[in-house]
């Protein structure tokens, strides 16, 4: 799959919609074919599906796989020698992991991707780091990797990384004394998971009654919505709370998932998540039919980047509306949406019954 390496040549948000489907859907169709020729379990479920590599589809019509099938089977389309990373997905301990499974090229196209994306955002110097997280994170083999994956994928914006939190995911106002000492009056960057950030925080820093002000810095946070929406706490809410008592500048949420990392939605300064030329979406209803734009349903999740296993092409269990297509008052182009939360305790059908 060496024309991947031509979109990198891209801006990520510079490629307008005529020229966007065009590119998608030979790419798409060509990744398709790709699984398809040397994938087994997904060749299986694609001939089920009764799917034809020499057709001509709609980018609609190509075949999708429910994010649960990552959970039950091992979808693998690199040889297994070439395996160097295994990750999977954060969840309760009742529940069962996603497992991705990365060569080195896919995983170095991933950190190249992310790094476009998030510079577009947050500027292309490497700003100080202080991780809302514990460092033990990142050798305890307790903790779901989905953090780990962040932290280290997100560490390549940082230098002087410094961690907020001690083991027990208690506040170390050591740490976080030093880095504010350093750091109050430049620019900075505070990265964690979303209800980390939160609970361990923000909570924590008002009962502790400390006061900081960041006055130039930002926080870039991601994940565990869910938690927090059974908080009654919301975006808005989050980032007001985020600015009133750190003082930061700016408050940036993310959305993503693991099964498709390197791919993330940023959120503009008018609230909206962005498709970069990475990443597209798609919305459908519970039968399966694409909804457009301005109709809740679904979350189609499409990217350019897995090459070492089929999950180029994924229906999520998060329900969004796509809001416009290189209209944002951002100056961004590309599809940008909102997403709305999660189905409750549903399983999706479909290809999954396959």
């Amino acid at each position: 799959m060496n024309d991947l390496a031509n979109f990198l040549k891209f801006s990520p948000f510079k490629i307008e919609k005529k020229r966007k489907k065009v590119l998608y859907q030979d790419f798409q169709k060509k990744l398709t074919n790709y699984h398809f020729d040397k994938c087994k379990s997904y060749f299986k479920i694609l001939n089920l599906l009764k799917y034809d590599k020499n057709k001509k589809y709609k980018i609609w019509d190509l075949p999708f796989l429910p994010v649960r099938i990552f959970k039950k089977y091992n979808l693998i389309t690199s040889k297994k020698k070439n395996i160097f990373k295994t990750m999977t997905s954060s969840g309760t301990s009742n529940r069962e992991h996603s497992k991705i499974f990365l060569d080195k090229e896919n995983s170095n196209i991933q950190i190249k991707v992310l790094s476009k994306i998030v510079s577009n955002y947050i500027g292309n110097k490497r700003l100080p780091l202080l991780i809302i997280d514990s460092k033990s994170s990142l050798r305890d083999k307790k903790i779901s990797s989905a953090r780990n994956v962040a932290i280290q994928g997100f560490s390549i914006f940082g230098y002087d990384v410094t961690y907020a939190l001690n083991e027990d995911l208690s506040l170390n106002l050591d740490q976080i004394n030093n880095f504010y000492n350093k750091y109050k009056d430049k620019d900075c960057l505070i990265f964690g998971f979303t209800f980390l950030v939160w609970k361990n925080f923000y909570k924590n820093l008002l009962k502790s009654k400390k006061k900081y002000c960041f006055k130039r810095g930002i926080i870039l946070h991601g994940g565990g919505w869910k938690k927090l929406s059974e908080l009654k706490v919301s975006n808005e809410f989050f980032k007001k709370s985020m600015k009133k008592e750190l003082g930061v500048k700016k408050v940036i949420n993310y959305y993503g998932m693991v099964e498709q990392t390197g791919s993330i939605f940023v959120e503009c300064e008018f609230g909206f998540l962005h498709c970069s030329i990475f990443s597209d979406i798609l919305i459908r209803d519970k039968n399966f039919i694409n909804l457009g734009f301005n109709r809740e349903g679904l979350i189609q999740l499409l990217s350019l980047l897995p090459t070492s296993y089929p999950g180029h092409n994924i229906l999520s269990e998060d329900i969004g509306k796509i809001i416009g297509e290189d209209t944002c008052k951002c100056g961004r182009l590309g599809k940008y949406f909102i997403v709305k939360g999660r189905v409750e305790n549903a399983e999706i059908r479909g290809c999954s019954d396959v």
